[in-house]
This record gives structure tokens, C-alpha cells and sequence, in this order.
């Protein structure tokens, strides 16, 4: 076929595709059947969900809390709920790689399901792609549901079919699902910043997350079912075969029945496994008796109508919720957010905190360790006002050797991810929230504030280590003698092989990027970052 004959047909596909998205992207089709389904009554049948009984009648109207800091102890902390349930598993999340921990997470709902337990698995449709078989497979065993959260109508996962649906449907498509929870037999619920996939667990080839989430028992956990029996039933949730027109047999079920088993098998031995075996010999955080951190705690999250820009409107923001924390502030705040655009309000109303003398510091992404440049040109517009306000800026260095952290694959870094903010050494929030536009406006979010001073020992705990000079750089303003602050160069300084090294730029990048960090600042896109 020549190349004018590939390119007409290329560009008549092109053309129909483009009518077939105008006719139905704009606006969520009504005629999918979506049954409602709530959560199910809390279940003590297993022997850690009457212990956690236990706990949380000794603590009435307090929430327990364990800080997940360990990227292995994350992903074993799931592994141990999973195969500890007995009636039902809901999952809510952003991101559902098909890598080997994405897919061993789903060997192990497949292995529950086909015990009786419930799952329901609620998607962002964004990044799906190469897991739609899985997904497929998935939701045609009797016991699990999959849906997927504002879908592309046109099931085409290529590129270009994803740019025309954006060039169509831009101001629905462009608003997304972030939220990240994980509940078990309504008595225990994950809740933080990760993902499901290598890069949050230590186990890819790429660069590591260094992330944070909570395991709680206690009265947070139905807080978290409501919310996600609130996504669930919510307009904007479809099931995963809404948009194609081939439902998956029970022969695919079965195929991905013997694929996830054989890669569950090759994964228990690996060196990950025996690493994993190595840095928790007590087992899971999932896996102990007592040891809760208590309090009171209230899980915060948008409306899923944030996701429609027709409806979305500011009473269903959860930033009111941060918002408030900050308000009340009286002696110190600790923030952080591995993409932080405070933009020009945020960074006047951090210099107002500051300014009545509460002590503000802020833990990012150095340019060297970010995984998306165009946000640090965005929070590279706000550094200076921010260090001239007396505000302490640490920026997380791309390799971290230092505990709580270890890569396990060839990972080529450490970049920040974990997203929490602690108000006075007593008021925690953790959650998917980051302190930037996208995520205020945007995007759906949620996570818990409590009140409990030893789990804000903890939190303080990570932003200690992650700050400490090995493993962040540390942004001031170096004036001479004399000279004023809005003149003062500024400086990085952190530490390497125990001697304190400076920089007059962002350190470890090439003068390509910080070149390109200066043109994407001349960009009108800060309220999509």
C-alpha cells in the first residue's frame, strides 16, 4: 500500500473518529446499567478483625493509627488484608499498574473472591491501558466489580484517540479521580498517598516513591466506605465494560486466573521477596497486635460532582477542611507536598502565618528528583517570597540511601510522593492532596485529619528524616552584609560524604532542564499544574 493510501485512510479514520467523540464525549452517557451497591456491615470473623474489635472498643470515639512509612511494608500490609478477609474488599484508586505488584494485588483479590469475599474496584480512567484485559477478566468473576471513574467514551487507549477525546470533552476529561483508599471487611482502611504499582512498593526499575499512607481501625473506617459507596454510585463511575463492546468470558477469567498465579509464584522468588522477608522479620504493620496510635479523626474528601465542571462549585472542596487546619495554627506547621504550587494566594497566606509567628517549613521535590518538571516551574515562581517570609523550603534529593527508604530493583532515584501536614505537634492530616492547583480545583482527593499527638510524632518523625542533609537539599537566601533579602542569591545546601556542600542552582540537573524550567515559568499553565 503506498504511503498516500495509508495516509487517506489514516486521516478518514481520523475524521470518524473525531464525529463518533463529538457525538457522545462531552457528556457521560445515561443508559449504562449501573446497579447501586453500599458497603457491607463491618465482619469480626477473622482473628484480626476481632482484635482490632478489641482495640477500638477500649478507645470509644477514637480511631487507631499505624504510619505505613516502608514502601515494603505497604505492600505486604495489603497482601496480609487481602488474604485476611472475609467479606468484603473495596479499593479506590488513581493509578492500578499491571506490573508484578499490581498484578500480585490482583491474584490476591481473584484468590478472596473465589473464597466469597465482595470486591469492588473503583478506577480513575486516565492511565488505563495495557490492564483493560486484566480488568475485564477481573469483573467477570461473580464475586468482583470493577468501574471505572470518568471514562473516555471510546474505548481506543492510543494516544491520538485520547488527545481528540481531550480536544472534544477537555473541561470533563481534564478533571480526575485521585483519591486512594483501601478498605477491609469495613474494619480496616488504608488511606495516603500511593498508588498501586512498583514505583510506590520499591520494587520497579524506575524511580522509587518515597510515599506515605495510614492503616486505621476504628470509626474512620465507615467514614471511608461512605466515601467510597459515595464514588461508586456517583454518575461519574461506569462499569469497566460500559465503553467496549466484547464483555470478557469466563475463559478469559481463567487465563488470567493461570497467568496471575504463575507471576504470583515467579514474584515469591524473587530477591524482593527475600528483601521484603529481610526488613520486616516481625511481619506486616497489618500483621501486629496493639501498638495503635489514637485519637480523633474524621476522613475529609471532595464530592465526586467535583468532576463535572457544569456542577462542581467550592462548598465541595475539601481545601475548606486544610484550610481550616492551617487557620487555626498557633506555633508551628510542616507540609508536605511532592508538588507544591501555593500559587500567588497560598504563598500570601503562608507569608500571613508566618507573619504571626508560627513557624512554617515545606518539604517538595528537588527539580533533580521531580517526576514532572512543569509543576517545579510552577513552585520555582513562589521560592523566594516564600524564603524572604522566613518560611523553610527542603527539597527531597532524587538518591536517598537513608532509612526508612531502600530500593530493591536498578532504581535510577527517590522522588517525593507522601503528602501530610502537621499543625502544632497534635493535628495530623494524610491523604492524596497535594498543595497545588490541579489538586484544589481539579482533581478529586481525600484523606483523614486527627487529632492525636503520637501519630503527629510520627509524621514530624518522617519530615525529620526526609529533611536531614543527606537526604534533602536545603534552600535559603544567602544575602552579604548589608544587602537586602529581595536581593540575596539563593543557595542549596545539603551533605555528602559527611561535608556540607552549596550550590548556586538547582543541584544535580543539567542547564537543559533548568532551561526549560525557565521557559515553561513564561507559560499561562499554573492552574493546570
Amino acid at each position: 500500500m503506498s504511503r498516500a493510501r495509508i495516509f487517506s485512510g489514516c486521516l478518514r479514520i481520523a475524521t470518524l473518529a473525531m464525529l463518533a467523540i463529538a457525538g457522545g464525549c462531552a457528556t457521560l452517557r445515561t443508559d449504562a446499567p449501573r446497579p447501586a451497591s453500599t458497603a457491607l456491615p463491618p465482619s469480626v470473623e477473622s482473628p484480626a478483625a476481632r482484635e482490632a474489635q478489641r482495640e477500638t472498643q477500649a478507645h470509644p470515639g477514637e480511631s487507631g493509627f499505624r504510619v505505613l512509612a516502608r514502601n515494603v511494608d505497604a505492600l505486604m500490609s495489603r497482601i496480609v488484608l487481602i488474604d485476611h478477609a472475609m467479606r468484603s474488599i473495596d479499593l479506590q484508586y488513581y493509578i492500578f499498574d499491571d506490573d508484578a505488584t499490581g498484578r500480585l494485588i490482583a491474584q490476591r483479590l481473584l484468590a478472596a473472591a473465589d473464597r466469597g469475599v465482595r470486591v469492588r474496584l473503583l478506577l480513575d480512567d486516565l492511565d488505563v491501558a495495557q490492564q483493560d484485559r486484566l480488568l475485564d477478566a477481573l469483573d467477570a468473576h461473580r464475586n468482583i466489580e470493577v468501574r471505572l471513574f470518568n471514562p473516555f467514551p471510546v474505548r481506543n487507549r492510543a494516544q491520538w484517540s485520547k488527545a481528540l477525546q481531550f480536544v472534544v470533552a477537555g473541561a470533563r476529561l481534564n478533571r480526575r479521580m485521585h483519591n486512594k483508599s483501601f478498605t477491609v471487611d469495613n474494619m480496616f482502611t488504608i488511606v495516603g498517598g500511593r498508588n498501586i504499582g512498583d514505583a510506590y512498593f520499591d520494587a520497579g526499575n524506575d524511580v522509587h516513591f518515597r510515599d506515605l499512607d495510614v492503616l486505621a481501625i476504628g470509626p474512620v473506617v465507615a467514614e471511608t466506605s461512605r466515601v467510597f459507596d459515595a464514588y461508586w454510585n456517583s454518575d461519574a463511575a461506569f462499569p469497566v465494560t460500559a465503553y467496549t463492546s466484547k464483555r470478557a468470558t469466563k475463559g478469559n477469567l481463567a487465563h488470567a486466573r493461570a497467568t496471575l498465579q504463575g507471576d504470583a509464584r515467579s514474584f515469591a522468588e524473587s530477591d524482593y521477596a527475600q528483601a521484603m522477608l529481610d526488613t520486616l522479620p516481625g511481619g506486616s504493620s497489618a500483621d501486629k497486635h496493639g501498638d495503635w496510635d489514637w485519637g480523633v479523626a474524621r476522613v475529609v474528601a471532595d464530592d465526586p460532582a467535583k468532576v463535572d465542571p457544569e456542577t462542581d462549585r467550592r462548598a465541595l472542596h475539601l481545601g475548606h477542611d486544610i484550610r481550616a487546619m492551617l487557620d487555626a495554627a498557633a506555633s508551628n506547621v510542616q507540609i508536605v507536598s511532592p508538588y507544591f504550587v501555593p500559587g500567588s494566594k497560598g504563598t500570601s497566606y503562608l507569608q500571613g502565618i508566618a507573619a504571626r509567628g508560627v513557624s512554617v517549613a515545606v518539604l517538595t521535590n528537588s527539580l533533580a528528583a521531580t517526576d514532572e518538571t512543569e509543576v517545579h516551574a510552577g513552585y520555582s515562581r513562589y521560592r523566594r517570597p516564600l524564603l524572604e517570609a522566613g518560611i523553610a523550603l527542603y527539597e527531597l534529593r532524587p538518591i536517598s540511601g537513608a532509612p526508612p527508604q531502600r530500593a530493591y530493583g536498578t532504581s535510577s532515584g527517590v522522588s517525593l510522593h507522601a503528602k501530610t501536614l502537621v499543625v502544632d505537634g497534635r493535628e495530623v492530616f494524610v491523604g492524596s492532596m497535594n498543595m497545588d492547583p490541579r489538586s484544589v480545583s481539579l482533581n478529586t482527593e481525600m484523606g483523614v485529619v486527627v487529632d492525636s499527638p503520637a501519630l503527629a510524632r510520627r509524621i514530624t518523625h518522617f519530615f525529620e528524616q526526609a529533611t536531614q542533609p543527606d537526604n534533602a537539599f536545603k534552600v535559603e537566601l544567602a544575602p552579604k552584609p548589608g544587602e537586602p533579602l529581595s536581593r540575596a542569591p539563593m543557595r542549596w545546601s545539603a551533605r555528602d560524604d559527611g561535608k556540607i556542600v552549596t550550590f548556586g542552582h538547582d543541584p544535580e540537573t543539567s542547564a537543559m532542564r533548568r532551561a526549560k524550567v525557565e521557559w515553561l515559568r513564561m507559560l499561562p499553565i499554573e492552574s493546570l499544574l
